[in-house]
């Protein structure tokens, strides 16, 4: 998922995006973005991608549902929606849970150390991330960009796709307790390719920026995340002006996060339904089904479709449903991420081409294994 609109030297998913990192770097105000001011313009609602594809979906299931040979995709589309309507709600109030209560400053913290437990500490801020995957390349851009080792990027760019806490409630409406394997693989692949990455920046395989063959040269080093914690629960007021303030901040994030990716999950649930409705049952068991062909026509897909993480869950789900092979699930998921021309692209122009040029090397191979052996043994 890319960003569109051009900000303050980066591409950002919306507008709430841009006033949060404008916040962080003490933008003044008369150098705000100004949406008036650009050549896009303001986009008003019923221009916006989640209106058009809500619009488009509501016609086709009007039409499913009066038109008998469309009545397939339209009972598919319900049965996705009837399995996890709960995980999408619960899903979007965690994120504005952590969006209004997890400031960026902490993960900047400890995302600029060039130490082995950097990695650690990136996997944990990318669980606690909600799902804004270019929100989430800015910031790690900006990290890197203030000194911040390419190895913690990498790592919190890998675990915020499928093991933050929103997307992890919405693989547990689709693949029930074998969710937990797919964020947990994803996570091991994460803290794997970081110290990977790691290695390569000890021995100047990879760009590094400021680090120097591992020293560590942190950012922040005035700034205490346990005394911002205990200095912000100190004065705050629960009062009634606080707490509807605090409701209302985190029902704007999830708004805003609702509005980045809910036409994505929508995209992804139309086409998971045409593919169920339509798509022959024997072609899912012949050409995806639990082999070494399977796992390498899955693989050529999650490449060539670009489809970000909610899209892919529904599709992932519709593999598993026709075929069985979860390993296949599995290799689509986490293969989608790790050879997202979007993020390496970035990563290229960013940081550098070797760094971009490592990562599926490091990681389609991980990804391939563990789909095979989630293949041979569920």
């Amino acid at each position: 998922m890319q960003g569109t609109i051009p900000a303050h030297g980066h591409y950002f998913c919306c507008e709430r995006c841009i006033r949060k990192y404008e916040e962080q770097h003490d933008i003044p105000e008369e150098q705000a973005y100004c949406p008036s001011c650009t050549v896009e313009g303001g986009v008003p609602w019923y221009r916006q991608r989640l209106f058009i594809v809500t619009a488009i979906t509501a016609v086709l299931l009007l039409a499913g549902y009066l038109y008998e040979p469309l009545r397939p995709f339209y009972d598919a589309f319900i049965d996705y929606l009837e399995l996890i309507w709960w995980a999408i709600l619960l899903g979007f109030f965690i994120g504005g849970v952590i969006d209004r209560f997890i400031p960026r400053s902490y993960i900047e913290k400890y995302l600029s150390r060039h130490q082995k437990r950097t990695v650690g500490y990136a996997i944990l801020f990318g669980f606690l991330m909600s799902a804004c995957s270019h929100g989430i390349l800015a910031i790690s851009i900006e990290l890197y960009k203030k000194g911040a080792s390419t190895s913690s990027v990498i790592a919190f760019l890998l675990a915020s796709p499928w093991a933050n806490l929103p997307i992890t409630v919405l693989l547990f409406g689709f693949f029930g307790l074998n969710a937990l394997l797919i964020v947990i693989s994803a996570l091991v692949i994460a803290t794997t390719t970081g110290l990977v990455y790691q290695a390569l920046e000890r021995h100047g395989m990879v760009e590094c920026g400021q680090c120097q063959q591992g020293e560590d040269t942190p950012v922040l080093t005035d700034f205490s995340v346990r005394n911002d914690i205990r200095r912000r629960w100190h004065t705050f007021e629960f009062t009634r002006e606080n707490i509807a303030d605090a409701a209302k901040g985190t029902l704007a994030g999830a708004w805003s996060l609702t509005k980045m990716v809910m036409w994505w999950l929508i995209v992804g649930m139309l086409m998971a339904s045409f593919a169920r409705g339509y798509i022959p049952h024997d072609l899912f068991v012949d050409y995806m089904g639990p082999t070494l062909l399977g796992l390498a026509v899955t693989l050529f897909f999650a490449t060539v479709i670009e489809v970000c993480s909610e899209g892919s869950a529904p599709l992932a789900f519709e593999i598993f449903r026709q075929t069985g092979a979860f390993g296949n699930s599995f290799t689509f998921l986490m293969a989608g991420v790790a050879t997202d021309y979007t993020e390496i692209g970035l990563i290229w122009q960013n940081i550098g081409k070797k760094a971009a040029l490592w990562l599926p090397v490091i990681t389609v191979p991980q990804v391939l294994l563990l789909g095979y052996l989630f293949n041979v043994l569920l």
